[in-house]
């Protein structure tokens, strides 16, 4: 008896390519992100202009990662929804 050959792979890698890239290319779940990576002092002023620009309770804004870098350097994201309802 012989055994099944496989089937070809190829348009499935396809697919999962185009997917992992458009992945990569813009999250789907609609926030607008933005990284900066500035001193302490102007990533305080930052992250301020953008809660008064874009304010929490109409827009979500939020900083959604941070961390900080030698030289008292801080390294974040900031997420906001795109428009307000």
């Amino acid at each position: 008896m012989r055994t099944p050959t496989r089937p070809p792979l190829d348009g499935l890698k396809k697919r999962l390519d185009r997917s992992r890239a458009e992945k990569t290319r813009l999250p789907r779940d609609g926030f607008v992100r933005e990284s900066f990576v500035l001193p302490r002092g102007d990533a305080r002023l930052k992250a301020r202009e953008w809660f008064d620009r874009w304010p929490k309770q109409a827009y979500w804004t939020a900083i959604e990662s941070w961390s900080e870098r030698p030289g008292d350097v801080i390294e974040f994201t900031m997420r906001r929804l795109p428009a307000a309802d």
